[in-house]
């Protein structure tokens, strides 16, 4: 493929997938070996894990890391794009930790249209008649399962790197990504928590938020992890996380909109969790903010703010109170700003071959413009 006017095609792309399903179900047959070798009993919770990593959801992450893998000259086929797919694969790996710890934080019901792993194994518990409390059984096997991810996304990074001999290249950006993701986390609850009732300061507070639990482990690092084991330049790096910084943000903010007024049957989550739940997001910051501004709005701002946070939260009431404050209309246009701005900043890449800017430009709206 020419590096500049090539096309990358709908077979390469078939095949680059084929590939990465490969890698992430030969390390689950080998680590679900390694687990049974310790104890059979643990096949019912641990086949919950191999199952929820198999599914594999959207795969958006090992996407961007292959395209900073590309941009910074790595090639398509060989050992070296397969040493990459592996590092591809751990950031699956690492997506179903945070997935299956965010389900127990976030009290979540359902995830991908199944019920949460925490109460899959709850049932599981509930349906054998075994001893104890099965919903803390439950959010303890979750909590350990995403520990398992965790650890054996590092094994796969480290493999991958080390074949690449990029690992001090790479090693920082990794050890930076988890910090932030794990932090991001922390934040959300301390700003969920937070008494501050200032629309302004929410705002900050959820777009700082949108920034490190999503934006820098979805887009931002694995657009730079792939540029790092490519040994890409610096400004290369630069204009790809300038990209990414901004496309991971206005990812999590559909994602808000979807958590509010998606339809359950396309995402797989009941709409509305994230009202019961009091998640500070921009949009609920955005509905508050026109509310305390509108000399009618007190009634409905204190029906909002009474509503939210609770598990017997009356969704649908909830978000016709929102959807009549125009933050929808805000959040699209800070989407539409966002997307904008990361394309400035891909078009501003140096030598960034033409193929990697047509599918970062498609991956832009396949983020942003998403149902799911």
């Amino acid at each position: 493929m020419n590096r500049h006017t090539g096309r990358v095609t709908p077979a390469a792309d078939r095949s680059r997938a084929d590939r990465l399903h490969e890698v992430i179900a030969g390390e689950l047959d080998r680590r679900r070996a390694d687990v049974l070798s310790i104890d059979g009993r643990l096949a019912g919770s641990l086949d919950l894990l191999v199952d929820f990593v198999s599914d594999g959801g959207k795969r958006i992450r090992p996407e961007f890391l292959w395209c900073g893998w590309r941009a910074g000259g790595g090639p398509e086929a060989g050992h070296r794009a397969d040493a990459a797919l592996r590092v591809g694969a751990a950031l699956e790996f690492l997506q179903a930790c945070a997935l299956l710890h965010d389900d127990v934080i976030d009290r979540s019901e359902r995830r991908r249209g199944r019920p949460a792993t925490h109460r899959a194994v709850a049932g599981q518990h509930a349906g054998a008649g075994l001893a104890g409390d099965p919903d803390h059984y439950g959010v303890s096997v979750a909590i350990l399962l995403g520990d398992l991810a965790l650890a054996w996304a590092d094994d796969l990074f480290l493999d991958g790197a080390e074949r690449l001999g990029a690992l001090s290249a790479a090693a920082p950006v990794w050890r930076a990504m988890r910090t932030e993701v794990l932090a991001g986390q922390l934040l959300d609850l301390a700003v969920t928590a937070s008494v501050v009732d200032d629309p302004a300061a929410q705002e900050r507070d959820a777009l700082l938020v949108n920034r490190y639990k999503t934006a820098a482990y979805t887009v931002e690092r694995p657009l730079h992890l792939g540029a790092a084991l490519a040994g890409a330049g610096a400004a290369t790096i630069a204009a790809l996380r300038g990209y990414g910084a901004d496309i991971g943000v206005a990812f999590q903010l559909r994602d808000d909109l979807l958590g509010v007024f998606g339809d359950p049957a396309v995402t797989g989550k009941p709409a509305g969790d994230d009202l019961a739940e009091g998640k500070r997001t921009m949009l609920l910051a955005r509905a508050r903010a026109g509310l305390a501004a509108d000399p009618d709005g007190a009634a409905a701002l204190a029906a909002l703010d009474d509503g939210v946070g609770r598990s017997d939260a009356d969704a649908p009431r909830l978000a016709a109170v929102i959807a009549g404050t125009g933050a929808v209309e805000a959040v699209e246009d800070r989407i539409a700003t966002l997307v904008e701005s990361a394309l400035a900043a891909l078009d501003a890449a140096p030598d960034l071959p033409d193929p990697v800017h047509e599918r970062l430009t498609e991956l832009a709206d396949k983020a942003t413009a998403r149902s799911r």
